[in-house]
């Protein structure tokens, strides 16, 4: 089966083709190029639009859609206390539903591949881990399902009520299994598992170091929170003594299989240990300003040679999954705190093109997915196409720049594995209406 997708521009990751297009056999890019195309079995005409590789999500939690507008001036510390007993109370049906919105927003958004970060299960609540795979798979997103844990209780002097915690025996045997069932290392793997404790304020030592074990033996990623606010960095130093990334390499938390979440509060020589150990960062910018945590370095890192990518983090962190706009915020955000830093070059601190690298083969490296995040021969037909005929870009001199500048609400077309998604700025996998109102019964119910 081969499909054929022209376009008004076609951006690569590493080139730009006017009127270019590109032709995919079983969920592959066979050829591209411009001009005349070869012949397909089914062909997209998408002249008025701008294509570009599917826009990767690198961090979420997909089970926060149920909760979103909770402690909307609360600081990370304080928005997890009001929320940790609300989510000891969610099950399978919740989750379930709560990923089937959070999906369903993510493909809307032109993302074709996302990480999600799972780390609350209940007890007496089975089936969370696999409500997860089963939507993704449902609707159609390439999927890394994050086996998240924690079991630093408040009682052994961790953040989280005793009431949200594991045994840690039981998170590595559940971590495994999960690992046994899900994960395809194949190329083109529409489904891979990753381990992930969820913070050094949630988690002990023992399982920092058994979980990174763990993944090694089975050749998965490693994935956690680090450096996301001060509050985090004092807690290290007054129970460890160490710095957060200090932690994380004393934990052999540090490597090309090992990406964090936000990594804002990293000094200089730190931003460069990252980058010397090819650890990759999932900048989520909304989510960072919504809690106040701080500003990451992206353009420190980035010039340092590290791999950095974008996440919108839970949707109770940012009420939106959105990895467009999430493009335009990484964009802002770094030349504001440029400007802040007395640059007067602020506005070179990132380029749109820069912002739109994150956004897709960044977000890809911090995942380990090689073929993925660009538009070339032998890479996955991962591809989203958004208007710029519509009044937002109508005109605009620099069509790619514009829609990092004025982020699309909605992708016209996204196709994942060779398979269209999404068309003309609809769902075609669920109905979109009808996922909505579950949503809003679902969070009642939690709510109540």
């Amino acid at each position: 089966m081969t499909l054929l997708v022209r376009t008004g521009l076609l951006y690569t990751g590493s080139r730009e083709i006017e009127d270019g297009w590109l032709l995919a056999r079983d969920g592959v890019i066979v050829e591209v190029g411009e001009g005349a195309p070869p012949p397909a079995d089914e062909a997209i005409n998408a002249s008025n639009c701008v294509a570009v590789p599917g826009l990767v999500n690198a961090h979420d939690h997909m089970y926060q859609w149920a909760t979103r507008g909770y402690a909307p001036d609360g600081t990370l510390f304080e928005w997890l206390r009001a929320l940790y007993p609300v989510w000891a109370r969610i099950d399978a049906d919740i989750v379930r539903a709560a990923a089937r919105a959070a999906i369903s927003r993510l493909l809307l958004s032109g993302c074709t591949l996302s990480a999600d970060h799972h780390y609350v299960f209940p007890r007496g609540a089975p089936g969370i881990f696999e409500a997860l795979v089963d939507v993704a798979q449902e609707l159609g997103l390439r999927f890394h399902a994050c086996r998240g844990s924690m079991s630093l209780g408040e009682s052994k002097g961790g953040l989280p009520p005793d009431s949200v915690v594991e045994d840690e025996d039981t998170i590595l045997a559940h971590t495994e299994s999960m690992i046994e069932r899900y994960h395809d290392p194949k190329p083109g793997s529409m489904c891979r598992v990753a381990v992930a404790p969820c913070s050094p304020f949630s988690v002990t030592p023992e399982l920092m170091r058994e979980s990174c074990s763990l993944a090694r033996r089975h050749g998965v990623r490693l994935h956690t929170h680090l450096a996301e606010t001060l509050d985090e960095e004092r807690f290290c130093l007054e129970r460890f003594g160490r710095r957060p990334l200090e932690l994380m390499e004393d934990f052999g938390w540090t490597g090309d299989d090992v990406w964090y979440a936000h990594g804002i509060h990293l000094n200089d020589a730190e931003v460069e240990r990252v980058a010397e150990a090819r650890t990759a960062i999932a900048h989520c910018p909304s989510s960072n300003m919504r809690l106040g945590a701080g500003v990451c370095r992206v353009e420190d890192l980035v010039g340092a040679g590290a791999r950095v990518g974008l996440g919108v983090d839970g949707s109770a962190s940012n009420e939106d999954a959105n990895i467009a706009v999430e493009t335009h915020q990484a964009l802002y955000l770094a030349r504001a705190r440029a400007a802040l830093l007395g640059r007067e070059d602020a506005p070179k601190a990132l380029d749109a093109r820069g912002a739109w690298r994150l956004a897709t083969k960044g977000g890809a490296e911090c995942l380990g997915r090689e073929d993925c995040g660009t538009l070339e021969v032998g890479k996955c037909a991962d591809i989203a196409l958004f208007r710029v005929d519509d009044l937002a870009h109508a005109g605009v001199a620099d069509r790619l720049a514009g829609l990092a500048l004025a982020p699309p609400a909605r992708a016209s077309i996204v196709i994942v594995n060779g398979r269209v998604v999404v068309f003309d700025g609809r769902l075609l996998t669920a109905d979109e209406d009808e996922i909505a109102r579950e949503i809003a019964a679902t969070s009642a119910r939690l709510a109540g």
